[in-house]
């Protein structure tokens, strides 16, 4: 009876959990239905959350869903980065390998840090947005991947997980919005003190309405004896159920650690101390059992059975005896894969390892470590550097484990696992000294270091230096987010360096520390970026110098644009190209490009642009192309070329989404926003801006988003709209980095809303806050709508007592600031013109002739609003001339004018065209021609709608109706629904059918569209 009940302590009857069940269950039905579902179960260890996710995979797998589990693997004190992921990508590969195989094409070498069976990895650029670029690769294969099929993902352990592990799991759940996929992780609640890791990011999630919780309790006194009878399989005695209730107070492990020692005879001196609980049935198993499982607990989560017999050092018929009594008291556990062996509780392990002696705990790591040197084939590849690290670290010899870590911080590195790499070149900065000198001699820099540049030394004959430790720490937490921690490396390194006379290792940090400063608001970075220019003066070229000077050219053009900065980046592209750094020489090129453009070269900084944009794609150095994608198209669309601009970026956002790179596509669609409205087509633009919102990864490029629905606003006359985004937009920007392009958009939208709710001293107060900051070189852009909302507003108030001191000087402000303002191109020669329009309308001097040269100009260009504007300008002075020439002229403008603004939403327009027209006794509509009546218009459905059938009949999904036409995947839907409604029918199909029968769209159109 004792060997039956010995393997039977997991109760085989599930006890309780009816309305977790039914939770996860229904996530399940939403995700089947296309709903992607993220849950989170807590409970405290011991409580069942293995167990309850065990049933829910069953069921989901009779259900026909795909399961893949992933549990967070401890080695000692550490995590490996990304192991649960890796795990659960692992089983998905298994289960459906052609379709992950479709879903990861083309980023195989990106994905192999998470699944290195993908194929090799070459390293790859390592930058802010790599570990976001890698979290969007992820999130993409794993809604590709359940776009046909309901999968889940379940990580356990979450408690034990590394930062990079937390940082995917939170980015997963803010970020996924299709496929049919449950995404689940658990976590001990009980470990979640305040100083944990995990206690962040469960504080961030509970914000997310997407995200559920479920908190496991623990089971009262009935669900205790179901338990108890599943054990024992018999009805159990009522008094022992009382006993055993009362001593696990419900912990559903401690239950049926409980009830096994109660059926062996050892339940009434047991001591209720909980280590001794968990201790007492391995105390009960052999010394050799016994030794090994001591050697199991100290190997991690999960130990191979070829690595433990290397460690246990006993003849294997022993060795299987002592891992057959320990399986068979429930201690121990066979893996899934049947290739090693894992305590079947944590807890156990736990108490197991606490319960080693300080030099025992340092010899059996000592024994891994030297097992797995002898033979790394006893543990799988992508983990052997990791453990091996860990293992000479707790084994503590500082000899063995300097070399150790840092091969392991280069495989963090190449994984992206940047909180990782930070962790383990701070374990390697605390090993420093104790290792002995000739074993720091032998150690290079080229092994270990990659973004640091050799500074005037060979990194194959020189010896690692801890400053360059220090330098790749820095950056690692620069890119994992852990600016504090960075710019305090950087502030020793910087003092280490005071009396080294290392003038381009020094010129490095305070660059690193110019990006961090930036990055935690703590300032613009011009006092780090300066120094390190001085600190390279006069020195020979190096990598080190083109890095500063290309750095310098790049913050010159965001905040101080003109010669000084034309000259930096003509100097950083000829100091790149003589030390031969081609990725700073594209980068700096780039820069000078747009640059030129600003100081009125056009034509020769777009070809330079363009030029730099091929060869970033032709060389794969897809971190310039990106901001090439970004910088070319707004270049474009300053000069006026905003059509030539579009197809840019869109083919922008495609490269972009490809490489994951969140912050580029972000400002990719900020500028197709822009562009979009400059051609009237708003809803795309506030489709596209709404993007820009959702995907940016940083504050700065989600305030492109946020600045043009404020713009986008203004202009439908939403002013409560345009204020709640202009105070989103200045959030995102803060106050401690001030730039041309975005103080003068805000200026601009800060004088319309102050117009639009009469305020025009607050509107005054703000342009002059704009003049007196001038317009720098490059910022004509922004510059002129600024003057032309300010003219206009002048304009309009005119006659008004209340305003009137004051404006004489207002109006000799813009006039001066217009004389020294770029007119280089048509399209501000325009806007010079119609300000100068509005200066004279401000004092009563405008013609009919004044505003037809204005129309004349802005006929030629692609600007509909502004075009209608203008046009409502010429006709309000036609109509003040006089004559039936100019009322039917003036007619014709005012119907022109108005169906612009109707068809934008451009509502204080739409109005002020309405009123003249009304004061004029003119109307806005002609008398109708007979035409065929237009089945579309007869069952009321809208443009957008239209555009959304035609390709709902083509068979598009409502995720490729949303890549078409630049709309979110929930708009999409929206659209949808709403021309089921207006058809009368409950599918899809049937709306094909119906625009198929009443001929909405000809046949060649919708093979196009397929």
């Amino acid at each position: 009876m004792l060997g039956f009940v010995e393997t039977r302590s997991v109760s085989p009857v599930f006890v309780g959990r009816a309305e977790e069940l039914e939770i996860l269950n229904d996530a399940l039905a939403r995700a089947a239905a296309g709903e992607p579902q993220a849950l989170l179960i807590g409970g405290e260890a011991g409580v069942g959350k293995t167990r309850l996710v065990e049933e829910f995979a069953t069921a989901a797998c009779r259900a026909g869903a795909v399961v893949a589990l992933g549990g967070c693997v401890e080695i000692g004190a550490d995590g490996l980065p990304f192991a649960p992921f890796s795990t659960a990508l692992r089983a998905l590969r298994r289960e459906l390998p052609e379709e992950l195989a479709a879903a990861a094409a083309g980023q195989e070498e990106e994905l192999t840090r998470l699944l290195p069976e993908l194929g090799e990895s070459t390293g790859g650029r390592h930058d802010e947005e790599g570990m976001a670029r890698l979290f969007e690769l992820t999130a993409r294969v794993l809604e590709r991947v359940a776009a046909d099929r309901t999968v889940v993902v379940a990580l356990e352990d979450l408690h034990w997980a590394d930062a990079s592990t937390r940082h995917l799991l939170a980015y997963l759940f803010r970020t996924l919005r299709t496929g049919r996929l449950v995404v689940l992780a658990t976590y001990r609640a009980d470990d979640i003190h305040r100083r944990h890791p995990l206690r962040p990011l469960l504080a961030e999630l509970d914000r997310l309405r997407t995200v559920r919780r479920v908190e496991l309790g623990r089971f009262n006194r009935e669900e205790v004896g179901r338990q108890i009878a599943g054990i024992l399989a018999a009805e159990p005695d009522p008094t022992q159920v009382d006993d055993i209730f009362e001593r696990s107070d419900g912990n559903a492990f401690f239950v049926e650690e409980l009830a096994v020692c109660a059926h062996e005879g050892c339940g009434t001196g047991l001591t209720d101390s909980l280590r001794d609980l968990l201790l007492v049935r391995v105390e009960g198993l052999s010394e050799i059992a016994q030794r090994v499982a001591r050697i199991v607990a100290e190997g991690g989560s999960t130990v191979e059975y070829r690595l433990l017999a290397a460690v246990a050092r006993l003849a294997e018929d022993d060795l299987i005896e002592a891992l057959r009594a320990a399986v068979n008291a429930n201690i121990l556990l066979a893996t899934p894969t049947g290739d090693g062996y894992r305590f079947r509780h944590s807890l156990v392990r736990e108490a197991v390892s606490d319960d080693l002696l300080p030099g025992e705990r340092s010899r059996l790591n000592r024994r891994y470590a030297e097992a797995l040197e002898a033979d790394p084939a006893l543990v799988p590849a992508d983990e052997r550097v990791m453990r091996l690290a860990s293992y000479w670290y707790h084994a503590h010899n500082a000899a063995k484990a300097l070399p150790a870590v840092l091969d392991a911080s280069v495989e963090a590195r190449c994984r992206h696992a940047y909180s990782e790499q930070l962790r383990l070149l701070e374990r390697a900065m605390e090993l420093w000294d104790t290792a002995p000198e000739d074993v720091r001699d032998q150690l290079r820099p080229i092994d270990y270091t990659e973004v640091y540049p050799p500074c005037g030394c060979d990194p194959a004959t020189t010896p690692l230096r801890y400053l360059d430790l220090m330098a790749e720490a820095a950056v690692a937490g620069r890119l994992s987010g852990e600016r504090e921690r960075a710019l305090k490396i950087t502030k020793r390194a910087l003092h280490l360096l005071e009396d080294e006379g290392d003038p381009l290792r020094a010129a490095w940090f305070w660059v690193q520390r110019s990006r961090l400063v930036q990055a935690l608001a703590r300032g613009d970075g011009w006092k780090e970026l300066a120094t390190a220019q001085e600190l390279v003066r006069g020195l020979p070229p190096s990598e080190v110098h083109a890095e500063v000077l290309t750095n310098v050219a790049g913050w010159s053009m965001l905040h101080e644009p003109g010669p000084d900065a034309l000259s930096a980046a003509e100097r950083a592209v000829e100091y790149a190209r003589m030390v031969g750094v081609r990725e700073i020489e594209l980068n700096a090129r780039l820069t000078l490009g747009g640059l030129m453009v600003d100081a009125g070269s056009v034509e020769a900084g777009l070809a330079e642009m363009y030029e730099v944009k091929e060869r970033a794609l032709a060389e794969g150095v897809s971190f310039v192309a990106g901001r090439a994608y970004v910088n070319l198209p707004s270049a474009l669309d300053a000069v006026g070329r905003t059509r030539e601009a579009v197809p840019l970026l869109e083919e922008g956002l495609t490269f972009t989404r490809r490489f994951g790179q969140l912050d580029s596509e972000a400002w990719v669609w900020a500028n197709l926003s822009e562009s979009l409205y400059s051609l009237g087509r708003w809803d795309e633009a506030a489709d596209a801006a709404a993007s820009a919102l959702r995907v940016g990864h940083s504050a700065k490029p989600q305030s492109g988003g946020a600045l043009c629905l404020a713009h986008l606003a203004l202009g439908r006359g939403d002013l409560a709209e345009a204020a709640r985004q202009l105070a989103a937009a200045r959030g995102y920007l803060g106050t401690h980095d001030p730039m041309p392009q975005y103080t003068l958009l805000l200026s601009r939208i800060a004088i319309g809303m102050a117009v639009g709710e009469g305020r025009l001293l607050d509107a005054r107060a703000e342009l002059a806050r704009a003049l007196d900051a001038g317009f720098p070189t490059g910022t004509q852009r922004h510059a002129w709508p600024l003057l032309l909302a300010a003219t206009t507003a002048e304009a309009d108030a005119s006659g008004l007592p209340a305003v009137a001191q004051g404006r004489t000087d207002v109006l000799e402000r813009l006039r001066e600031a217009v004389k020294k303002t770029t007119t280089d191109t048509p399209i501000w020669l325009a806007h010079e013109q119609w300000v100068r329009a509005e200066l004279a309308r401000a004092e009563g001097l405008d013609t009919a002739d004044t505003w037809s040269d204005v129309v004349t100009a802005f006929e030629c260009l692609d600007r509909p609003y502004d075009l209608a504007r203008v046009r409502h300008r010429l006709a309000t002075a036609l109509l003040a001339a006089g004559g039936e020439d100019e009322r039917d002229r003036a007619a014709e403008l005012l119907r022109l004018a108005h169906a612009v603004a109707g068809h934008l939403g451009a509502r204080p327009l739409s109005d002020s065209v309405a009123l003249l027209a009304q004061r004029a006794r003119l109307t806005l509509s002609r008398v109708p021609e007979p035409r065929a009546a237009d089945p579309a218009e007869a069952l009321g459905l809208t443009g957008r709608e239209r555009d959304v059938l035609r390709l709902v009949a083509a068979g598009r999904t409502n995720r490729q109706i949303a890549e078409e036409l630049f709309i979110s995947p929930k708009t999409a839907s929206v659209h949808v629904s709403n021309i089921l409604a207006k058809l009368g029918v409950s599918g899809r199909g049937e709306a094909a059918a119906v625009a198929h029968r009443l001929r909405l769209f000809p046949a060649d159109v919708l093979r196009s569209t397929r």
